[in-house]
């Protein structure tokens, strides 16, 4: 019982650090160009938008860290930085299956769901960057 406990308050450490993370990678990101003409192309608002990453990084973030703190044996490599990429772009990968899934019917979408995919990359690192880092601490 006292293990659980400890894994479920680490996992909200970790999970609110590389929330933070992801919405601090999310706001470099959404300052480019190339972002805003994302935005305009699918009618995105800003402010939401970053209440939405801020929220999407957490509840990610916690999955990552409750899956790094119980299976941290099981997944390979030895350092807890890498296991944390791994796990968060195994986790970036499931929501771009899933994506491509739900737009299966809409065809020109596709550039969209590449480009979009394309500026997760470093919003999904800095994530597990961090959480591997401070599990490491």
């Amino acid at each position: 019982m006292t293990r659980s406990k400890e894994i479920w308050r680490k996992a909200f450490i970790l999970a609110i650090a590389g929330g933070a993370a992801f919405w601090v990678a999310n706001l470099a990101i959404s300052l480019t160009p190339i972002a805003a003409e994302y935005r305009a192309a699918l009618s995105i608002s800003y402010l939401p938008m970053l209440l939405e990453a801020l929220v999407g990084g957490l509840i990610i973030g916690f999955c990552i860290s409750y899956f790094l703190l119980r299976y941290f044996d099981k997944i390979p490599t030895m350092s807890p930085i890498f296991k944390s990429v791994i796990l968060s772009f195994a986790a970036l990968c499931i929501i771009e299956a899933f994506t491509i899934f739900v737009n299966l019917n809409n065809a020109p979408v596709y550039l969209f769901l590449l480009i979009g995919a394309g500026m997760n990359v470093p919003r999904f690192l800095a994530l597990g960057l961090v959480i591997g880092y401070l599990y490491k601490r």
